[in-house]
């Protein structure tokens, strides 16, 4: 080709409209129609999404707002064409507080600006000039994209900056339990993870090698599964769960221990609410500290089941839990009550000896034995059971001794 050739092809390319260019009498139509287009955007709205017409009318107001100022985004971007990707997600979403992002989700916020489109859309060839109806729709399409990168910008940076501020809420509520320092906020850090008043148990174990954050994803995981509620913590070597909404957290706590590290698994007893939970947290703490004493205890284990351990440990709260549940209702069954079950337990568990040293006949130990069950729940001829009754009495004597 000739150098005449490549100019004259080169002075044929500069004197040709930029392509994709929006004309400035589809500007100018634009500009004519920008509240007859908002309001239309709106009214579609209102018709065809349930959720929309269920907001409140401040909520509906922003997002009207939104609306106007997608629509004259878009004007101000066809207008400077010169500009390769447009400011949308501060001219157009920048509009509206924060707080929008939690009233309308992701999907809801597509649903809208399809809408939007749409209505831009079907009215094309009113807005366009003469021949440029093509350069006004590809403009509608660019923008669009922009439009929806720009809003999972915008929920992409509110589910972070949401999900880093309840990770801190549930690091506050779990230290607070962990420390029995009942925080006057905890009410309103658990109204804002949206905790419900259901039962609460605190469980606690030994933190697994790895990253704390998967771990706790993992215990997410598995309690979403079984459509219950979950807090946890690592707090140094131990890892803490909060569950809520099972009576008994046994079944799930099964599940849970898998994602413990090696060592005992212990469960505090069921709280009514978070805001009592502090006791099941002392409770799970003080077995977890105690259970190396019993080394064949099932994992999970009860931290009630490691009373005797506990007590042992110094766990006052232990102590005062046997002398209640077992020395208190034997000492008011009288004293032959409590005398055959202490004669008992020092004999072996032999009935036909403990006959002897009381001068009664077996059957009448064989029924004081079942009354003492019946009155503590524990049996004396159980092998744990009656370790437990035996440290019960031993406490209750000395808590009696020196009261």
């Amino acid at each position: 080709m000739s150098a005449q050739g490549v100019r004259g092809s080169g002075a044929a390319r500069k004197a040709r409209p930029s392509a994709g260019r929006v004309r400035p009498e589809t500007i100018a139509s634009l500009e004519r129609s920008m509240g007859a287009l908002s309001a239309a955007a709106i009214s579609t709205m209102d018709a065809r999404l349930p959720w929309f017409r269920a907001l409140s009318a401040e909520n509906r107001s922003w997002l009207g707002l939104v609306a106007q100022a997608g629509v004259a985004a878009f004007l101000d971007w066809v207008k400077h064409p010169e500009r390769d990707r447009p400011a949308v997600a501060g001219e157009v979403f920048g509009t509206a507080p924060r707080e929008l992002a939690r009233a309308v989700t992701l999907q809801q916020a597509v649903e809208m600006v399809r809408i939007i489109v749409d209505v831009v859309e079907d009215q094309v060839d009113d807005l366009a000039a003469p021949g440029g109806e093509t350069e006004l729709r590809e403009a509608v399409l660019r923008y669009t994209r922009e439009v929806a990168f720009a809003a999972a910008q915008v929920y992409a940076r509110s589910a972070e900056a949401r999900g880093a501020w309840d990770a801190r809420l549930e690091a506050l509520v779990v230290d607070s339990l962990v420390r029995g320092e009942i925080d006057e906020h905890l009410p309103s850090w658990a109204s804002a993870l949206n905790w419900p008043s259901a039962p609460a148990t605190v469980i606690a174990g030994t933190a697994p090698s790895g990253d704390d954050e998967d771990v706790i994803d993992e215990l997410r995981l598995v309690a979403r599964r079984s459509r219950l509620d979950l807090l946890a913590g690592v707090h140094g070597s131990r890892l803490v769960v909060v569950l809520g909404g099972q009576a008994d957290p046994m079944p799930v706590a099964g599940q849970l221990a898998a994602r413990f590290g090696d060592g005992p698994v212990v469960v505090g007893p069921a709280a009514p609410g978070l805001e009592s939970a502090a006791a099941s947290a002392r409770a799970a703490l003080a077995g977890l500290r105690a259970a190396s004493a019993w080394p064949d205890a099932p994992r999970p284990v009860l931290a009630d089941d490691l009373l005797p351990e506990r007590a042992l440990d110094g766990d006052d709260s232990a102590r005062t839990e046997l002398i209640g549940r077992i020395y208190e209702p034997l000492n008011r069954g009288g004293a032959a009550l409590l005398d055959t079950v202490t004669t008992y337990l020092e004999q072996g568990n032999s009935l036909e000896a403990t006959a002897r040293m009381l001068f009664v006949h077996p059957n009448t130990v064989r029924y004081r034995l079942r009354r003492a069950a019946d009155l503590t729940g524990f049996a004396p001829g159980d092998g744990r059971a009656g370790f437990a009754i035996w440290l019960a009495i031993g406490y209750g004597r000395l808590a009696h001794k020196r009261a």
